[in-house]
């Protein structure tokens, strides 16, 4: 008898799907089915599962299937009444001792993608054991349950904007005269800011808060391109830094007072400066194999151990559950503070940022700048690459066969902790002082069908020109 087989697999943190070529409601079904048999068996199903829905096409539909499927099972559903940000979910999750937890949402993924992410008890994604878990339910029967479960509807924002409010200092925000652009991208974090700062009378202008499922000419994703209006807007609107988040508002990004992009690298390396030189928390500190290495020479001056992991925030989970951490993050704007949850939150870290300016009495360039000058010059790029699936496995047999040079520059060593990482000799780098080191990592997306190329340096130009040798690298394979 052939094997069953389903397009249904669980990722770096649920299952993502172009909707109505895969991640339809049958697909759905085996999804939340999965997941339903790994809460019975596992988990005190009697407790719960919350579901959550973000601003893209059908997903309070996509959850009510959910929904549905887990009633049927004899797990209580609690669904979302609104649009709800995933790190609220996630609180929600714990919060109320649920089972787990549910968010239909595709993240920062185009318009015509949705996804089910998995929350677990400790309100957070689901670490590599309990993910793995449910991919092996996938197509098993699930028990029905004599009677459904109730499905009821909740509201999961107050609790969760209330403990927004206790975390940061508000206050003082308010105090510093600040102006900030906040920008939900059309996502599930719209409102939410604006309601605290509106509340705390800090000066704020948000943008592109309509509901639009088709996120009108943009990735919901907070990087370039997709951000040109924040930079634009920060400028018209004389505001002093632009907060964004992504569509289901776990990601931030944002750009300085001139327009700049800080991206990702810089808002985790601010968040971990301040929090060891002023809130002085314990713990240690993690960060993705494709985050910058500022985040070690910051660690390092504090003393704090530095853990580097694979690339989703599932890692940081599991370390934030089993040893005290104190901050974690990732390349995508992932940055999570166990004080507050073993979570990414973009929501939260936009208003530490706030937090951050208010308490330092310094723009966000101006941060940038200051730990630039103590840690080295730390410049970034990143290029997604939408090629053929030969193409790419030819790049990274390639790559793992061995390369001794890369741009012109000889590769010191190599690492393969999560994709072929090459350290390179940069001349262009000799004589700057503090400079980072340039590295250049190729990895396959687990959930998309593209490769992408990072590449980390003292300078853009250095950037520029690794990250075009790494895309010639890559498209050696097409020609050959």
């Amino acid at each position: 008898m052939a094997e069953i087989k389903t397009v249904v697999k669980f990722g770096t943190d649920g299952w993502r799907g172009v909707i109505a070529d895969d991640f339809t409601y049958a697909n759905v079904r085996v999804a939340a089915g999965a997941i339903a048999n790994y809460v019975l068996e596992h988990e005190d199903a009697k407790a719960g599962v919350c579901i959550g829905w973000d601003t893209r096409f059908a997903s309070l539909s996509f959850a009510r299937v959910v929904a549905e499927v887990l009633a049927k099972a004899g797990i209580p559903a609690q669904i979302a009444k609104e649009i709800t940000p995933t790190p609220a979910l996630s609180f929600a999750v714990r919060a109320r001792k649920a089972a787990g937890g549910v968010m239909i949402t595709s993240s920062h993924n185009p318009a015509e993608w949705n996804g089910v992410k998995y929350k677990a008890t400790y309100g957070g994604s689901g670490k590599p054991s309990i993910m793995a878990s449910i991919e092996s339910y996938l197509l098993k029967p699930v028990p029905q349950a004599e009677k459904a479960a109730p499905i009821e509807e909740a509201d999961f924002a107050p609790e969760y904007i209330a403990a927004l409010e206790k975390f940061v200092d508000l206050k003082a925000i308010q105090a510093s005269g600040y102006k900030f652009l906040v920008d939900v991208m059309y996502g599930a974090g719209r409102g939410v800011l604006a309601g605290i700062f509106s509340r705390a009378g800090v000066p704020f202008v948000e943008i592109r808060n309509e509901i639009n499922p088709a996120f009108p000419g943009i990735n919901p994703e907070p990087i370039l391109p997709h951000i040109k209006a924040t930079q634009e807007a920060v400028a018209v609107e004389k505001c002093d830094a632009g907060l964004i988040t992504d569509g289901d508002a776990d990601r931030i990004g944002a750009v300085d007072e001139h327009g700049n992009v800080v991206d990702a690298h810089r808002i985790f390396s601010i968040l971990l400066w301040w929090l060891l030189e002023r809130k002085k928390w314990p713990g240690e500190v993690t960060r993705a194999f494709n985050t910058t290495k500022m985040i070690d020479r910051i660690a390092a001056k504090y003393g704090r151990k530095l853990n580097e992991h694979g690339i989703g925030f599932k890692y940081v989970v599991d370390f934030m559950l089993e040893k005290e951490v104190l901050i974690g993050g990732e390349e995508s704007g992932g940055v999570g503070i166990s004080k507050h949850l073993p979570e990414r939150d973009g929501l939260l870290n936009s208003l530490l940022l706030a937090n951050v300016m208010a308490d330092e009495k310094k723009t966000l360039g101006e941060l940038v700048t200051m730990l630039q000058t103590e840690f080295g010059v730390h410049e970034y790029g990143r290029v997604d690459m939408h090629i053929e699936e030969e193409i790419k496995q030819s790049a990274i047999a390639r790559a793992k066969a061995g390369v001794t040079e890369l741009a012109g520059m000889k590769v010191l060593r190599t690492e393969m902790l999560d994709g072929i990482k090459f350290f390179l000799e940069n001349p262009g780098c000799a004589n700057k002082p503090n400079a980072a080191e340039t590295w250049l990592l190729l990895r396959a997306s687990g959930t998309e069908p593209l490769l992408r190329v990072y590449c980390e340096s003292c300078s853009k130009e250095s950037v520029e020109k690794v990250l075009a040798a790494g895309q010639a690298f890559v498209l050696k394979g097409a020609q050959a």
